[in-house]
């Protein structure tokens, strides 16, 4: 089967694997349709890896991917042959102590799909076919295009930035970012009954997706610095931050807008942050990380299947996985891509 496998920075190469065997005992096979590409794939393209993180090996990218099921193995009762499911590229231990807690995504012994964390590297899902554990499976509607249950794991980052908040209803909200999980932050904050949501970026293709799929008002910061500033009178306007670009100089920026007893929820991964720690101690800010997702996967698919998010606006461009590298390429050009997913065999 073909496999997306990166070797080193800048070295990208579609490579002939042998096929998937089994599946095994509660296990299940799925033909690939659609694959999007993470930042994270970026990084491991671009650079080899992300802060302590390295390519110690060859590895297979992707996490966010979606197919058709085309043979299930003894004891499964989740899918049939022939349903079309959005995959959970997280596969917990279930015994350790946050997944006894139900914080899965904290999982002491976690495997998730294109990991460099730990070796040998847990290999990813952009491949023709996969074998899955049946509890990683999770259909969509018949008429749902797979390309878009592929959004199903990136939504449900966003949506679990969004309940590490708390209630999102009638809050005012900011998300600074407008990257694809920026963009799927404010599409979570608008279904949690945010009242309003404004949005920060350096590039102005970016905020008109943002404008598009939901944010109230969008400001771009490289063509006018002082764009937030007006928010920051009375110790802050907004009642809820999501940190999305992993920029350390918006990190600062949203302490200083966010109302005291507000939340700023730091989402992207960047480097590391000085914070302004007077400011979080006198406004009483909640400030906590938001790291991968739990339950909110099914919520994720879910909203996507029954219709209730359209993840079309973001899908920028769609490359057939013989031009992986093209495909690499192009999503690394954030003035021009939002989300560029790969096409496999599998049906649409």
């Amino acid at each position: 089967m073909r496999s997306v496998v990166v070797h080193a920075p800048l070295d990208l190469r579609v490579e002939n694997m042998p096929a998937a065997t089994g599946p095994g005992p509660g296990e299940v096979k799925v033909s690939l349709a659609a694959g999007g590409i993470c930042g994270s794939d970026l990084h491991y393209y671009q650079h080899g890896g992300f802060g302590t993180i390295r390519l110690k090996e060859p590895m297979i990218l992707g996490h966010e991917v979606a197919g058709t099921v085309v043979e299930v193995g003894e004891g499964v009762t989740r899918v049939r042959v022939g349903d079309r499911v959005a995959v959970n590229p997280s596969h917990p231990c279930g015994h350790c102590r946050y997944c006894i807690e139900g914080h899965s995504n904290q999982c002491l012994d976690v495997r998730f799909y294109g990991s460099a964390m730990r070796f040998p590297h847990v290999q990813g899902a952009f491949r023709d076919e996969i074998v899955i554990t049946q509890e990683q499976a999770f259909p969509v509607k018949h008429d749902v295009p797979l390309d878009e249950a592929a959004f199903a794991e990136p939504f449900s980052v966003a949506l679990h930035a969004v309940t590490r908040a708390g209630s999102v209803l009638g809050k005012k909200v900011l998300v600074t970012g407008c990257g694809p999980i920026g963009c799927l932050t404010i599409m979570a904050a608008r279904q949690g009954g945010a009242s309003e949501i404004v949005v920060t970026d350096v590039s102005a293709p970016p905020l008109a997706t943002a404008a598009k799929i939901g944010a109230d008002r969008t400001l771009n910061v490289a063509e006018n610095p002082d764009a937030l500033p007006p928010y920051a009178p009375h110790k802050g306007y907004f009642d809820m931050t999501f940190e999305c670009s992993g920029n350390a100089r918006a990190l600062v920026g949203a302490l200083e807008v966010t109302r005291p007893l507000g939340a700023v929820v730091i989402v992207g991964l960047g480097g590391e942050a000085t914070l302004p720690m007077n400011a979080v101690v006198t406004k009483e800010l909640e400030v906590c990380g938001a790291f991968r997702t739990g339950v909110e996967f099914g919520w994720a698919v879910e909203l996507i299947s029954n219709r209730r998010v359209d993840m079309r606006p973001l899908l920028t461009a769609t490359y057939p996985i013989e031009q992986a590298v093209e495909a690499f390429q192009f999503a690394g050009d954030k003035a021009r891509a939002m989300k560029v997913q790969l096409s496999f065999a599998g049906a649409q």
